[in-house]
């Protein structure tokens, strides 16, 4: 019953998929009403659901059925035949689609399922940016300059997963300490977004534009540009190979430490 976008990850690229968690969908859906409801009644209860929602997953989830807030950003675009309605709907990835229809149902009164649904956007993915299987089988096909344009086409770079989320970009001096894990000091950025808070995901860069780490921040884009020092966000996922900017930070002398065993 689901088609549209589905963005899949290659090789070190399934690194990024955690930044699918961080962003939006878009979705339309098309829903049936198991009775006959009055068309203000509907799109009154198509309104009450913007905003944050508590939701429980359907019983034929991936995910345990422990009830969680998700946000619906919108629903518009809503067409009404009869018992049949179709809408748009932009939401907080993790929503069920499905269970908003069933909950629509509940509040009408007169029960309902979903009996259409297509993404439309997964971050910042969307209809236009989608190939088909057959588009792969002829790039499996091809060779030559044709197989390159088909591939250009259909890979994208790792970074375009990234078009939503703040970004910091890094000094060169920088990028080897957090490809080994190291938390993020102020003295090491050069630029950033705005609307940056705390405890939120942000995406490291370097200054040509590659991805270095998935992170959290520790404090917002005001306070990083006054203050002078100091820890500004934790990495959470590092994406670079480690060795593709050369080590500039100093470690301390490794100590040797003997051990006594006993027979």
């Amino acid at each position: 019953m689901v088609t549209g976008v589905l963005p899949l990850a290659l090789e070190d690229a399934t690194k990024t998929i955690q930044a699918f968690l961080l962003t939006g969908k878009e979705y339309v859906c098309l829903m049936a009403l198991h009775g006959d409801i009055d068309q203000p009644k509907i799109e009154a209860a198509l309104n009450e659901f913007v905003g944050d929602i508590l939701q429980r997953p359907p019983v034929r989830a991936a995910v345990r059925r422990d009830l969680r807030k998700r946000r619906i950003y919108y629903i518009r675009d809503v067409e009404i035949d009869g018992r049949q309605v179709l809408f748009r709907v932009g939401c907080q990835a993790g929503t069920y689609i499905r269970k908003l229809v069933y909950d629509l149902g509940e509040v009408l009164q007169v029960g309902a399922h979903m009996r259409e649904l297509r993404r439309t956007r997964a971050g910042s993915f969307s209809e236009s940016d989608i190939q088909s299987l057959y588009d792969v089988l002829e790039l499996s096909q091809s060779t030559g300059e044709k197989r390159e344009e088909l591939f250009r086409k259909i890979v994208k770079p790792m970074e375009s997963a990234f078009d939503y989320i703040p970004r910091v970009y890094l000094r060169d001096s920088a990028v080897s300490s957090i490809c080994h894990g190291a938390e993020l000091a102020v003295p090491g950025i050069v630029r950033l977004s705005d609307k940056i808070y705390p405890r939120t995901p942000i995406a490291l860069f370097t200054l040509k534009e590659e991805l270095v780490a998935l992170s959290r921040a520790l404090m917002s884009s005001e306070q990083i540009m006054k203050e002078e020092r100091g820890i500004a966000a934790k990495t959470v996922r590092v994406i670079m190979p480690v060795d593709t900017y050369p080590r500039l930070w100093k470690s301390r002398p490794s100590q040797t430490v003997q051990v006594a065993t006993s027979s």
